[in-house]
């Protein structure tokens, strides 16, 4: 479901193609509802080991992160703090990841390349990035840790199925059309170097 209030685009989980489908790159959205987080090891052991993730995440969001948490199974969970990753980490993977899992969006820092790409083009999947530096801040969009899986691979690469609200603002980076924002700009500046080095030259020729 998306909703717009205030000037303010929000997906709520699950996601459908349609949501996905109608976002373009550059576009700022928030989600509510059911995420998880999931990076190296994870996708290693969902994709390089075939193993099935502990809990099903199709047309929901995964998040290239490894939270700080604090409690217990007995007790409840508390997240502290969750920041992004650097999400090209999981380049080599990530194709065979979204076509196994389903998932519809993932969050992470920095830019993916060209093999997510195709995977958000063949199976309506989007790569956004959320700043980062905003880790505590982050935290406060949880409503609540609702299980965690995989904590043998310790609290950082962990599988953590959380519930949110309003997490955001998460820039799209890549569309379900296979644009790649990060790319994209890769090549408008190196368009525009010549002609900055061109300037910057000129005034070093005047103080030099």
């Amino acid at each position: 479901m998306t909703e717009t209030i205030n000037g303010r685009t929000t997906l709520t989980t699950p996601f459908t193609e349609e949501d996905i489908r109608a976002l373009r790159t550059g576009d700022v959205i928030y989600i509510s509802g059911d995420i998880v987080t999931g990076r190296d090891d994870v996708h290693i052991r969902a994709v390089s080991e075939g193993m099935d993730l502990p809990a099903e995440i199709r047309g929901k969001a995964l998040m290239h992160a490894g939270p700080i948490v604090t409690g217990s199974a007995e007790d409840g969970y508390s997240l502290v703090a969750i920041g992004p990753t650097t999400s090209m980490r999981m380049e080599k993977l990530e194709y065979d990841f979204i076509k196994k899992t389903g998932v519809r969006l993932i969050i992470g820092k920095g830019g993916m390349g060209k093999r997510t790409a195709e995977a958000c083009r063949e199976f309506g999947a989007v790569h956004c990035v959320l700043p980062a530096g905003n880790a505590v801040f982050t935290a406060l969009c949880t409503e609540e840790i609702t299980d965690a899986g995989w904590l043998d691979l310790g609290m950082a690469e962990a599988f953590w199925s959380i519930r949110v609200r309003e997490l955001g603002p998460l820039i799209v980076s890549i569309d379900s059309s296979g644009k790649n924002l990060f790319e994209e700009k890769k090549k408008e500046y190196a368009s525009r170097k010549e002609e900055q080095l061109q300037k910057i030259s000129k005034r070093l020729e005047t103080i030099l």
